[in-house]
Parts: structure tokens; C-alpha cells; sequence
């Protein structure tokens, strides 16, 4: 089956539009059961100002980079019902956040700020609720070469150097749980159901050099795979979804080079900074050199003179 790729944006938000599918997706990775999922406001990576048919959409896009270097990150948020397992329902804020390539630690601290200041409306009550983060990366980071990465806390008694199994509605709120998945680190594993959600993520068995569409070779014994996979097949198949997936693909590709002239910018004032500070170095050696010649030259005229009253003194 050839799909496109779930790592662009505008096909990442057709799939998760789909409440099964955003179900599967949450619920897998929690490893929870997700009774209902509620789409919140969304922040989306390129924003308004040009109609999604207007023919001169990339050159705006990159008009705008061009002249603010100001790079969103892609989020979407949902109010997740989550069953227990002692059978009680509780709600959670997941966020998810998504970056094809590297972007700045703040957006994303940013991004989780807001959520903290926000309260939300349950049947019309306002309510604080605890966050979860997902962060799906299109990007290696270093040293971690796992996939998929759950960041969870755990209560301890500092006292009695004790783990505590039980939990607190006040902490919960204040802290939460991360899983970060990167897709370049997927393998092509297809056993657990972990696996199998992962496996819609994989980077490879590309079928055109733009990497937008690839070959789905895993047999789909899973409902919610075989959901995912079909609306991802109609966004590779669909020219118009296609052509919405290029021009967020241009529009990262002027992100990277935008990065890429700022890396070597960077990079040439740290070479320049490391010349000066070697010819500072080597003047410094030189100027002790002369320091140290003169001392010498000191040392042996005082010796010289020293000799001379020595022998001065002989002859008296």
C-alpha cells in the first residue's frame, strides 16, 4: 500500500482528526484505556494570510521567513477520557507537539507554559487538569537511539528512602509524564502494539526522491493500522492533499536553509574568535619570551658584575 508520510503536518492532522485513530494513537502510547478524545484549539504551522489554493502560497511563505526568522511548532491538543484501572474516569490534557527538524527548546517550553496558565470547561465547570506531553520528532536525538521514550515521575519518601505508590490530585497538576517518539529510530518491527503504531512513523521504502509518499509493506492485522493507513493513502493519492504537502515541505526546506546560513554565520564568528584568541596567545608567548630574554640578559649582567667586583676584590 503506498501512503504518505505522517511526518508532514497537514497529513499528521487529517490522520488525528480522526477520533478511532487519535484513540489508537493516545491510548497505545499511554497504555491506557481512552474512552473518548476531545480536539481542543489547535496551533498549526503556518498560519493564515494566504488561501490554501492561492498559486503564490510558497513564495508568501517564504516571504515571511525571509523577513521573521520565526519558526512554529506544530501542536495539537486533546481532552483525553481515560478509564483506570480500578474502573474510574479521569481527564487529561495530551499535548502534542511535532517538529520535523530542529527547532528551539523554548517553543516547546513555551508551548507547555500556556497550558499550565490555562483552566478548562468540563460540561461548563472550569477546571484545572493534569497535562501529558507527546513530542513527535523528525529528528535524532543524541545518545538516545530508542524510538520511543516515556519520561515518567515517581513519588518518593525521602524520609524512608521509599518509592509511594499512590498519588496526589495537587502534584499531578503541577508536574507530568513525557513520551517522545522519534521516527528516525524506528525500526521495522511489527510485533507488539506499540509496533505497530510506531510502523506508520517509519522513514523508509520511499517511492519518490521528496520522501512525501512511501510503500506501507507490513500486513495489517490491526483495525486501527489499517484505518490510519487508508486515510494516509488517500492523502498520498489525493493531487490536491499532495500539493499542500509540498508546500509545507518548501517552506521547511527555506527553514532549513534560513538554519543552515545562521549555523555558518555561527560558525565563522567562532573561527574568527578562535583566531583572534590564538594570535592573542601567541603575543602574549612572545611578549613573556621577550619578558623572559630580558630577565635573562638581567640575570647575566648582574652575574657578569658581580664576577667582575669578585675579581676586584681578589686584587685588592
Amino acid at each position: 500500500m503506498i501512503i504518505a508520510n505522517p511526518i508532514y503536518d497537514v497529513v499528521f492532522k487529517k490522520m488525528m482528526e480522526n477520533e478511532r485513530v487519535a484513540k489508537f494513537f493516545i491510548g497505545t502510547l499511554l497504555e491506557e484505556t481512552i474512552e473518548s478524545v476531545e480536539v481542543m484549539p489547535q496551533e498549526y504551522t503556518y498560519k493564515g494570510e494566504f488561501e490554501e489554493n492561492d498559486p503564490k502560497a510558497i513564495e508568501i511563505i517564504e516571504e515571511r521567513i525571509r523577513k521573521r526568522f520565526n519558526i512554529w511548532v506544530y501542536r495539537l491538543d486533546f481532552i483525553a477520557t481515560i478509564k483506570t484501572e480500578a474502573g474510574e474516569l479521569k481527564k487529561v490534557l495530551i499535548e502534542i507537539q511535532k517538529a520535523k527538524n530542529h527547532i528551539d527548546l523554548m517553543r516547546f517550553r513555551n508551548y507547555l507554559a500556556e497550558q499550565y496558565k490555562k483552566e478548562d470547561k468540563i460540561n461548563d465547570v472550569r477546571v484545572i487538569l493534569p497535562i501529558t506531553t507527546i513530542y513527535i520528532l523528525g529528528y535524532k536525538l543524541p545518545d538516545l537511539e530508542y524510538p520511543c521514550i516515556k519520561v515518567e515521575r515517581k513519588y518518593k519518601d525521602m524520609v524512608n528512602k521509599k518509592i509511594v505508590d499512590s498519588n496526589n490530585d495537587f502534584i499531578e497538576k503541577l508536574t507530568h509524564d513525557s513520551y517522545i517518539v522519534q521516527v528516525e529510530r524506528i525500526t521495522d518491527r511489527y510485533q507488539t502494539k506499540l509496533d505497530k503504531l510506531l510502523s506508520i512513523f517509519e522513514q523508509q521504502n520511499f517511492i519518490d526522491d521528496k520522501k512525501i509518499t512511501k510503500e506501507y509493506k507490513h500486513t495489517i492485522d490491526n483495525e486501527e493500522v489499517k484505518l490510519a493507513t487508508s486515510i494516509l493513502y488517500v492523502s498520498g493519492s489525493n493531487p490536491e492533499e499532495r500539493r499542500k504537502i509540498e508546500i509545507e515541505q518548501e517552506a521547511w526546506r527555506t527553514i532549513n536553509a534560513a538554519f543552515e546560513d545562521k549555523e555558518k554565520e555561527l560558525m565563522d564568528v567562532i573561527k574568527e574568535s578562535k583566531k583572534v584568541l590564538r594570535d592573542k596567545e601567541k603575543a602574549l608567548k612572545d611578549k613573556d619570551k621577550t619578558i623572559e630574554d630580558k630577565d635573562k640578559a638581567i640575570e647575566e649582567k648582574d652575574k657578569l658584575i658581580e664576577d667582575l667586583m669578585q675579581k676586584l676584590k681578589n686584587k685588592i
